[in-house]
């Protein structure tokens, strides 16, 4: 996003110590060479180099193979007659007719099959599992296509920075979170794709910036590109058919993790090590990333223990808020929301 363009390194921070002066002007030296190291590198953590990113490709390869499965299990002709399949000449991976699936993509049977997120079945029949299988089956080609290229965009630049632990661990847990809240809230109908993801690598970006909001430049332009980023995408799933509790419980989930998976050390404890000896060293981190580290563990054990709980009770989120709905789908002149 346009996010990872536009940050860098800032030089704030340096300074001398309350040490001797000749310590002073040691810390001030190193702590100078080492944030235009970082800077070069545009803000790479711990002034390491960037790590090679695999895990998103791997991810992306697995959401392909998955979606060619999908096609070859659906197989179209073997339950439409004549030409009704759309790009016959694919034989069963041929697409169903649009009149059905207009993302050019299977029929919603074989996408129940193989695990989209479906109210009944999770609470009724006990199959929790579809929380998480849904988030690696798309709706059509359209649909993968859009959500894959969204992922190597966003994920290749953080993975880059943070590593494959952190933003896989991130990945699951707000396509986990994203699932949670739409079984709340969407009790008809099947759901299924890696927004919810995608929204927790977004919000992830913006705690990111805020928990760490001194070590860099330009970040009031950084802020609004997101948040601009962020609204655009939201409004886009108040249309018909788009599970917008999706996006909002993994934009949620993966925002309240940046603040306890990706705060930055101070630069001055990263250089603490070529300080001259008996010069305080400052602490790994400051006090409101500690802060927020802990307010953000307890919302987010909570949230999502509160969320199981009600999904397990069957309960329906509407009945708990009866304004809710708006979030997810508008009537306007154009088209009607009843059954979303």
């Amino acid at each position: 996003m346009p996010y990872a363009e536009v940050l860098e390194m800032d030089g704030h921070g340096t300074g001398s110590g309350s040490g001797p002066r000749g310590a002073g002007t040691a810390r001030k030296s190193i702590l100078t060479s080492y944030n235009y190291s970082s800077s070069s590198s545009l803000g790479i953590e711990d002034g390491e180099d960037q790590w090679t990113s695999w895990l998103v490709p791997m991810v992306v390869v697995a959401n392909v193979a998955m979606f060619l499965l999908l096609m070859y299990i659906n197989n179209c002709p073997n339950h439409h007659s004549g030409t009704a399949c759309v790009a016959r000449f694919l034989g069963r991976f041929s697409f169903e007719p649009l009149r059905e699936n207009p993302l050019f993509g299977p029929s919603s049977r074989t996408l129940d099959k193989l695990g989209a997120l479906e109210w009944t079945k999770i609470v009724h029949r006990h199959q929790g599992w579809r929380l998480i299988t849904c988030i690696w089956l798309h709706a059509g080609i359209i649909h993968l296509l859009a959500n894959m290229l969204s992922l190597l965009f966003i994920g290749v630049r953080l993975e880059q920075q943070f590593g494959f632990v952190r933003i896989g661990i991130t990945y699951l847990l707000s396509g986990f979170g994203g699932s949670v809240l739409s079984s709340l809230f969407i009790h008809s109908g099947i759901s299924v794709g890696a927004s919810g993801a995608l929204f927790g690598l977004l919000g992830t970006m913006l705690s990111e910036l805020l928990t760490n909001w001194g070590l860099y430049t330009n970040k009031a332009a950084a802020l609004l590109t997101l948040l601009i980023v962020v609204a655009i995408n939201l409004t886009f799933g108040i249309l018909p058919h788009v599970d917008n509790f999706a996006h909002i419980g993994g934009f949620l989930t993966g925002f309240l993790l940046g603040f306890i998976l990706f705060p930055r050390p101070q630069l001055e404890w990263l250089a603490s090590c070529n300080l001259p000896a008996g010069v305080p060293v400052k602490s790994k981190y400051k006090a409101h990333q500690y802060v927020l580290w802990i307010v953000s563990l307890v919302l987010l054990v909570s949230g999502l223990t509160a969320g199981l709980v009600m999904l397990i009770r069957g309960e329906n989120g509407n009945d708990r808020c009866h304004w809710c709905h708006y979030l997810s789908c508008v009537s306007t002149s154009s088209w009607n929301c009843d059954g979303y």
